[in-house]
């Protein structure tokens, strides 16, 4: 039976339960390519903000690391480099843009999925980018990044957009949270909250509504009530999510009329990092992301964080 194992940056082998020395490391998955030196730059950035080490993690599965070990043995250029450089580059430019922040690596033989929703488990947040695999690579996300963003238990950031590769300093200056229906499932309010804090920057919180096809909303001479109450309840719903966010917040609260996807992915342009929620419901194997989380995971402008919270089926 095989064993899952790390492979530090001294080349010692140990056991990888998944527990770390530290509470609550940013985990940061890297495979070489530019989107994952980009991930690495923004996860630096935020690690830093949040006064947390930073955790770089490559994952590769046996017969990958051996082949590119070979390779390297018998002189082949064609091959990639060994797992253990591809991690320490990218661990040393995290140290080299923040030299206090706390950087380790590890090298990790498992499917990169699994492997990084193991990471995540005693993660304060997880950091990945994007690997499109054809002409509309903009548009698509990469298998590994909507599979972590489906399952991991902590918060996931994907670097969608043109961000610079930075967390901070601030580009436009806005977090961007959407609020669901539920006001009590306020997980991912509250993230929103500390991450618009950290960087001093106002928290835009946006929530949608929609008059029903069979009310008389789209008729000029019967607009009134009908077409209020679904608008006064967004406002209501709005109240509540926000309700208990510490007063040192700058909150801006906006109603859309129109489809929560496509009012957050509009809000994307202008924002630094989009914060929508995720239901995570106990025994469930499937994709669990709603069709809005799935929408912005695809098509925002910007950075997006998928916060779960547990439900529990009836």
């Amino acid at each position: 039976m095989s064993r899952n194992v790390t492979a530090g940056l001294d080349g010692a082998v140990t056991d990888a339960p998944g527990e770390r020395a530290h509470a609550g490391p940013l985990v940061v998955g890297v495979d070489g390519s530019e989107p994952s030196l980009r991930a690495t730059d923004w996860a630096a950035d935020e690690a830093a903000l949040r006064g947390v080490p930073l955790r770089v993690v490559y994952a590769c599965l046996w017969d990958r690391y051996e082949g590119a070990a070979l390779a390297l043995d018998i002189g082949d250029p064609t091959e990639p480099p060994p797992p253990q450089d591809l991690v320490g580059a990218a661990a040393e430019r995290a140290r080299a843009r923040h030299p206090d922040l706390r950087v380790t690596a590890d090298v990790v033989f498992e499917e990169p999925g699994y492997a990084l929703i193991r990471a995540a488990r005693n993660a304060s947040a997880l950091v990945v980018g994007t690997r499109g695999r054809s002409g509309v690579a903009g548009m698509l996300l990469g298998s590994v990044s909507l599979t972590v963003a489906a399952h991991a238990d902590c918060p996931v950031i994907v670097l969608r957009g043109s961000h610079d590769n930075r967390a901070t300093p601030p580009v436009h200056g806005r977090v961007v949270v959407g609020v669901g229906e539920d006001a009590k499932e306020s997980a991912a309010v509250r993230f929103a909250a500390e991450e618009a804090r950290r960087r001093g920057v106002p928290l835009e919180a946006v929530r949608a509504w929609r008059c029903p096809a069979h009310e008389p909303g789209g008729y000029p001479l019967m607009v009134g009530r009908p077409t209020r109450q679904y608008e006064e309840r967004a406002v209501e719903v709005l109240e509540a999510a926000l309700q208990d966010l510490p007063a040192d917040v700058e909150v801006r609260r906006r109603t859309v009329e129109g489809h929560a996807r496509r009012a957050l992915v509009d809000a994307s342009h202008s924002a630094d990092l989009l914060v929508v929620g995720a239901r995570r419901r106990e025994g469930h194997l499937g994709l669990q992301l709603g069709s809005t989380a799935h929408a912005v995971l695809h098509h925002s402008a910007c950075p997006v964080a998928i916060v779960p919270h547990r439900a529990h089926d009836a």
